[in-house]
């Protein structure tokens, strides 16, 4: 990793560094929070949990190898080098910072409420058809896993395609003042994470901080459809392009969308350069959106459309993401249990509408939604109906709510308190050729549910 010497890293995070009998001119090859992921010559950086300290796990990341550890506690060690900082998770996103000041290749940022992963993947997979990527792997787009991904960056990458993703004001001047994209694209601004950041304006309030850290040059790609977005007409020393659906006022946009049920999405996609016909191989039209900005990203950073159709035509979804699974019995089930809200589930059920069977819904509470919660899980219960859902499982407290809202209409609906409860009900509910949508929030730990699915039809 360039320029990452002991050294050099103390400097960086203006911690103080104590040799115990190292080299301040040794090289480190890689960073991680996690213990069990340190390789040789590795810096490893504890963390403080809410029920564990990494600075217990010190001496194992020096016998796994460790080149040197983060401390925020002084005389921490004998066995090696430790730097002392007063915080580690400020010292990473100093030593992230550090680092990216040192590269050359576009760090592209992905913004947005819903569909940072899916659009991440789809810009991944267009750039990858002319360049070496490195993308965000999992949910490592919060101000720990942002700037580890950034510190993943080596010499053979040509492109970052780095998610950003905050709950809370300020945190995006925080990430954007690490990340210096060169590109931000945003996809979108609903209602998430409402608890701190009040509503959809404070959303867009809290979203567009990174303009206040862009790279010079930068371009902004921002969702035409979007009607907050659309009210951003300048941001300084950058330009800025909308693209999606629909609307020729975009330097990109996508027309005679054929939706190919739960199979696909084709769409004529118009740009400056021409247009092309793509098939999208994910089922739902905010892929076709997804598309539109990976298709104006991809002519910024000199792709043909040749290309940037291929790389279209090549993207795949990933575990928690609207992921297919087709069980035993032709029952499919759409894992999409990763988090969730409001448009999310709403856009979910859309994709669940065109299946070829009986249709289930099996949804859980969504969380940060302030004090409007329990209206936008009724919201969700009437976009159950309007989607004529067959069967609808609610899960948990706040989804009384989505079971009230679904109540009065000709699904049939069920509520219950937990999934432990749920799941016998579920399991005897489901006959061949069902298809089962499976989505909540993070903290229902609906993947469990995948799981008792997947195993009993497997």
């Amino acid at each position: 990793m360039k320029n990452l010497t002991l050294k050099n890293i103390a400097n960086a995070v203006k911690g103080t560094l104590f040799l115990n009998g190292g080299n301040e001119d040794t090289e480190i090859l890689g960073v991680v929070t996690d213990n069990r992921q340190v390789e040789k010559d590795y810096l490893f950086i504890p963390i403080k949990g809410a029920k564990v300290d990494g600075h217990s796990f010190i001496e194992s990341a020096f016998e796994a190898g460790a080149a040197v550890v983060f401390s925020e506690q002084e005389n921490i060690t004998k066995t090696g080098p430790y730097i002392l900082v007063e915080s580690s998770e400020q010292a990473l996103k100093d030593l992230a910072a550090f680092y990216r000041s040192g590269l050359s290749i576009p760090i592209v940022g992905v913004i947005g409420s819903v569909g940072k992963t899916s659009t991440k993947e789809m810009l991944s997979s267009v750039l990858s058809t002319k360049y070496k990527v490195l993308k965000t792997q999992g949910n490592f787009n919060n101000e720990i896993g942002m700037p580890l991904t950034l510190l993943k960056i080596r010499d053979d990458h040509e492109v970052a395609v780095v998610e950003m993703g905050i709950s809370d004001f300020n945190e995006m001047h925080r990430l954007g003042s690490v990340a210096v994209p060169d590109i931000v694209v945003m996809t979108n601004i609903k209602e998430c994470h409402l608890e701190n950041l009040n509503d959809r304006d404070g959303v867009l309030r809290a979203k567009t901080e990174v303009f206040e850290h862009l790279a010079k040059d930068a371009s902004v790609v921002l969702n035409g459809n979007d009607d907050k977005l659309i009210t951003v007409k300048s941001v300084e020393g950058a330009k800025v392009y909308y693209a999606g659906l629909e609307d020729n006022s975009f330097s990109v946009f996508a027309d005679e969308i054929e939706d190919q049920g739960m199979v696909s999405e084709k769409a004529h996609f118009h740009t400056e350069k021409g247009a092309f016909y793509a098939c999208i191989p994910l089922p739902g039209k905010h892929h076709v959106s997804n598309a539109a900005l990976a298709t104006q990203v991809g002519l910024i950073l000199g792709l043909s459309l040749e290309e940037i159709k291929a790389g279209i035509e090549g993207v795949e979804t990933i575990a928690g993401r609207n992921n297919f699974l087709d069980l035993k019995d032709e029952i499919t089930v759409i894992d999409d249990c990763y988090n969730a809200n409001p448009a999310s589930m709403k856009a979910s059920l859309s994709v669940l509408s065109h299946c070829n069977g009986r249709s289930i819904a099996v949804l859980g509470d969504m969380g940060e939604l302030g004090s409007d919660e329990k209206n936008l899980h009724f919201g969700v219960g009437k976009a159950v109906v309007e989607n004529k859902i067959s069967v609808l499982f609610a899960v948990g407290e706040l989804s009384k709510e989505i079971f009230e809202g679904a109540k009065n209409g000709e699904t049939e609906t069920h509520w219950f308190a937990t999934k432990e409860e749920m799941l016998p009900v579920l399991k005897k509910t489901i006959k061949k050729g069902d298809t089962i949508l499976v989505k909540a929030s993070h903290f229902m730990e609906f993947p469990k549910v995948v799981e008792e699915l997947t195993s009993l039809f497997s």
